[in-house]
């Protein structure tokens, strides 16, 4: 499938592509342009619009799109119900939502500024959001 959202990602716009590959879909192909082209870039491409205004997989309320795929998906894993919150933090201006919220936004901040081209961002940027997945699950209470 393809996916489609607005240019030069943040925090949401990589964590998106991150959960899509991962646990929907991972032959995922993620398209990157103008805000004002991405209705109509879902329409010629065929593509699922996420992380903008007026889409099912964009923010509601305090929620933001990472919230909107997990219960689009049915995504039931405890350690994506540790980093919701941590991404839902970075990503809104709920900051301080997660003592990593804060920390999760400077590096997403710090990828955008290293890389200017938008699909070398998210190839480098998404061993992060492994990284905070091994973390959540090592967080899950033993039984």
């Amino acid at each position: 499938m393809k996916w489609v959202t607005r240019a030069r990602p943040k925090v949401d716009r990589v964590a998106c592509p991150w959960l899509i590959k991962r646990f929907v879909d991972a032959q995922a192909e993620f398209l990157y342009v103008a805000p004002d082209e991405v209705l109509e870039t879902a329409r010629s491409e065929g593509a699922i619009p996420f992380d903008v205004a007026n889409v099912e997989l964009g923010h509601h309320g305090s929620e933001c799109s990472f919230d909107a795929i997990i219960k689009k998906y049915h995504l039931e894993d405890s350690a994506l119900e540790i980093l919701a919150p941590i991404v839902r933090g970075a990503d809104t201006d709920a900051k301080d939502l997660t003592p990593e919220s804060r920390g999760l936004e400077a590096i997403a901040e710090g990828f955008r500024l290293v890389f200017q081209n938008d699909h070398e961002l998210l190839e480098r940027e998404m061993p992060v959001y492994d990284a905070l997945y091994a973390y959540c699950r090592e967080k899950i209470p033993r039984r």
